[in-house]
């Protein structure tokens, strides 16, 4: 990767760190609520296909899971869970908890919200252990009128910070609105 290259992902990573904090640019400091990964997920959709052999369910059809202030949108989502998965049958049992949850794909037009932030693009992978979030296909990040654009965007849960990658033959973009600004638009 050439220094140029690195640069810019340093700088996409400072704004993402930015747009990510609790509080904002003037001071405010207060937290804003965070989802513990052992939150219940609920999840509505057209239609639940189990694979209890799979270890795997499938909610497809206008797909939406929430679990505490975050929402995930999708034409479909899967569940994966972990080969320790002790419930019988393939019930809708399995998808009670978040205890053995591996991880969940959304599929097509994705849209995660929290709060005043929104990430969109046509895939997303939510990784349970990890507490991560990658989206790809079209990646846009928002956050009040700040917008940033790239290939992929991989937000770090825990960590309260989040990296934004382009393609090769593309850039990452950003537009901020620093204080007062973003108040007005």
């Amino acid at each position: 990767m050439s220094g140029r290259g690195l640069r810019i992902i340093i700088c996409a990573g400072v704004l993402i760190i930015a747009l990510w904090q609790p509080g904002d640019a003037r001071g405010d400091t207060q937290q804003k609520p965070r989802v513990e990964r052992d939150h219940p997920i609920q999840i509505v959709s057209d239609r639940l296909d189990a694979y209890h052999e799979k270890r795997m369910v499938v909610f497809s059809g206008s797909a939406v899971a929430t679990q505490g202030a975050r929402t995930i949108r999708s034409d479909r989502l899967t569940l994966y869970y972990k080969d320790d998965q002790k419930t019988a049958g393939g019930s809708a049992r399995e998808v009670e908890g978040t205890g053995n949850l591996e991880r969940v794909e959304a599929k097509g037009h994705v849209t995660i919200t929290e709060g005043d932030r929104i990430v969109t693009g046509e895939e997303a992978l939510f990784e349970q252990d990890a507490q991560k979030i990658t989206m790809t296909g079209g990646a846009v990040m928002r956050e009040g009128a700040n917008i940033i654009r790239g290939d992929r965007i991989i937000v770090f849960l825990n960590e309260n910070r989040g990296v934004v990658e382009s393609a090769e033959n593309n850039r990452v973009t950003a537009t901020i609105y620093p204080g007062e600004k973003q108040e007005k638009r």
